[in-house]
């Protein structure tokens, strides 16, 4: 009698057909993902290992790497410029923040009142497109822009007799001028949150307020305010994230100066590794940048608990 081999039988043979439909989800859900999951830890997930390795070592790029242990995290605590970038650059972040919220907010609903579509469309486009422009063309055109001898800018101040200061050689001018440059080109963004925020107020809502005898101010204040506090929340994080990183006009225009006045910690960074080749205690910096943006919205999202308005 001749004894036949069973064929094989598959895992998913005998489960359930809901449990097998529940793993073919998984797996295609997983397919999906995998490219995004790949460039998340070739570019994001393994610089950042690899910083913190490097934050240990000391490498200049030409010997090989030696282990110090915290020593470049020490040098933070004794490094005479750290503290002057930090400041530096928190000043920038809130001018940042400040000046994009509101500037947005009041762009957002000047353009979300009744007016001309073509008057809106164009104002809107206008508002948006200097953030589609690249960052070196942009630093370039407002260095020549606000040059003091033949500058646009100081054309202009001339013909009212007033003396253009000389921005990018003045401290008390420089990072000004670094802050000014970055909310004409930024806050086309911001713009576009802000305006997006505004038509998801409710108009029941604001038409209840305009009948138990509101005024617009009361409106604003009372409706429109909370029902955008989720918005006006992700607009201080993005904002607060992005300039906390400021760095492109910054080397295209001042390179951290006139005596460190426009010197950010991520220009610092970019000096001590690109130009001292200290790279382990540069990996120190980012790791500092990495802690405080981090520590900095997770107290966002705490004081956010007391004014921003979850539907």
């Amino acid at each position: 009698m001749t004894v036949g081999v069973a064929p094989p039988v598959s895992i998913d043979a005998g489960a359930p057909p809901r449990r097998r439909a529940r793993r073919r989800q998984t797996l295609a859900g997983l397919a999906f993902l995998s490219p995004a999951l790949v460039l998340f830890i070739v570019f994001i997930a393994g610089p950042f290992a690899f910083a913190i390795f490097l934050s240990f070592h000391s490498w200049d790029l030409l010997t090989p790497r030696e282990y110090v242990g915290l020593e470049n995290f020490r040098q933070l605590f004794s490094d005479p410029l750290l503290p002057k970038a930090m400041l530096n650059t928190f000043l920038f972040a809130l001018a940042s923040v400040v000046t994009h919220v509101f500037g947005a907010l009041l762009l957002a609903l000047a353009v979300n009142r009744p007016m001309n579509r073509f008057v809106s469309y164009f104002t809107r486009s206008a508002v948006f497109f200097p953030y589609l422009l690249s960052w070196a063309a942009v630093a370039l055109l407002w260095k020549y822009v606000l040059d003091p001898s033949f500058g646009l800018v100081a054309y202009y101040l001339d013909k009212i007799g007033i003396d253009a200061p000389n921005w990018f050689v003045d401290p008390s001018w420089s990072l000004p001028a670094i802050i000014g440059i970055d909310f004409w080109y930024t806050i086309g963004f911001t713009f576009v949150i802000m305006l997006a925020g505004l038509q998801t107020v409710p108009a029941e809502l604001v038409e209840a307020a305009r009948t138990d005898g509101a005024n617009r101010w009361q409106v604003f204040w009372h409706v429109t305010v909370p029902m955008m506090s989720p918005v006006l929340f992700f607009a201080v994080i993005i904002t607060f994230i992005g300039a906390f990183q400021i760095f492109d006009p910054i080397q295209i225009i001042t390179k951290g100066g006139p005596d460190d006045a426009t010197m950010t910690i991520v220009m610092y960074l970019y000096q001590t590794g690109f130009q001292a080749f200290q790279i382990g205690y540069a990996s120190a910096i980012a790791i500092l940048v990495f802690v405080v943006i981090m520590a900095v919205t997770g107290l966002q999202f705490l004081v956010a608990r007391k004014w921003v308005y979850e539907r």
